[in-house]
């Protein structure tokens, strides 16, 4: 049960309508911006699927309207009393997230016009993460998923942990972000189901619900524009925004790291794996190439719209398995996905790369005759 009522759950509703339509209506502007900065995404790459220049910087439209409708649903629910006030999320929450969430899309944009080193992005990530640990955001304890409470940690340790998970996060939608509309997509879907969970299972946290609303709402409102065949991009803008928001509500909701893991189960195994794999094949880890789940996919003939929309059912099932499963479950059916993915991201690259070994071998056989 939850203590949020009818009225309670009609305001969080109308909070993320307000937020569809604030996105929807400001995307053209952002656009319009990132074409006057240069903030454009060119094809040519191999690993580009688009053949014409897109802006990106479409982060900026969802940043607007997260922070805006957020923080002003936050002030209304103030005057009104419409959720339950259980003090779960104090000012210095808010600010962590929507001012650092501000700042990381602020962050992101200036790397979708100049084009920032990895390194420097990298630098850009841990301030960022620094940022909500000095807000006093860590991970000072998880459920313990084999029961017997809460497992909990000692202060460099939350610290250190709230670091990586802000960092990996960011990378896991930054490495999803390669098909139209899938990391909008992907990340609507975490935060609907985080929002869910925050009302229901006991962990009774509406103020939760009512951001990760106001995040979906956002995201609702900019996807028309950015489904295939999209006519703006989130751009890194959108990344670090969504990366470092969706890893700040993980962490001050009770559901925490296990449901995010679950829910994101998708982009965190995919980065795993090419990070693996470029460290194997001597690489660095973020360099670009055509080695995603959804290249992949790609590759396999499914298509734009069906590679997009097959990544977003699993999603879907990753979230329901986090509605109706808890602790030793959810643990399960994540490790059930990193074999799964694994499995099926290492035979298809070995099929592929079987193919392109016959194929140049054929090649350099001289002809009978």
């Amino acid at each position: 049960m939850t203590s949020a009522g009818p009225r309670a759950l009609l305001f969080i509703v109308a909070a993320l309508l307000a937020a569809a339509v604030v996105a929807f209506m400001v995307t053209p502007l952002a656009a319009r911006v990132a074409r006057r900065t240069g903030a454009i995404d060119r094809p040519g790459a191999a690993r580009r699927v688009h053949a014409m220049p897109i802006p990106r910087g479409g982060g900026l439209a969802v940043a607007a309207a997260f922070a805006g409708v957020g923080l002003g649903a936050v002030w209304l629910d103030g005057q009104l009393g419409a959720l339950p006030t259980l003090g779960s999320i104090g000012p210095r929450e808010l600010a962590v997230l929507f001012g650092g969430g501000s700042l990381a899309a602020l962050a992101g944009f200036l790397d979708d016009v100049v084009q920032l080193r990895a390194r420097w992005q990298m630098l850009l990530q841990i301030g960022l993460a620094a940022l909500a640990v000095a807000g006093a955001v860590t991970i000072d304890a998880v459920n313990n998923p084999f029961g017997g409470g809460a497992v909990r940690f000692a202060q460099p340790f939350a610290v250190a942990f709230a670091l990586i998970w802000i960092v990996g996060m960011i990378n896991s939608i930054n490495f999803i972000d390669g098909l139209d509309g899938l990391s909008t997509g992907v990340s609507l879907i975490a935060a609907l189901t985080l929002g869910v969970i925050s009302l229901t299972l006991g962990i009774d946290q509406p103020e939760v619900a009512l951001l990760c609303a106001v995040l979906a709402g956002s995201l609702a409102g900019f996807l028309p524009w950015n489904f295939h065949p999209a006519r703006i991009f989130i751009g890194t803008a959108g990344v670090y925004l969504l990366g470092f928001s969706l890893a700040v509500l993980s962490i001050i909701g009770t559901a925490k790291v296990a449901v995010a893991l679950l829910v994101l189960g998708v982009p965190i195994i995919d980065t795993f794996w090419i990070i693996v794999r470029r460290l194997l094949a001597g690489q660095s880890p973020f360099t670009p190439d055509r080695g995603h789940l959804h290249h992949r996919l790609l590759d396999l003939g499914l298509g734009h719209r069906g590679a997009v929309l097959a990544i977003y059912a699993l999603c879907g099932l990753l979230a329901v398995l986090s509605l109706i499963l808890s602790g030793s479950g959810q643990l399960f059916a994540f490790v059930g996905v990193v074999v799964v993915v694994g499995a099926f991201l290492f035979v298809v690259t070995r099929r592929q790369q079987g193919a392109l070994d016959a194929a140049s071998y054929e090649d350099d056989t001289p002809a009978d005759g």
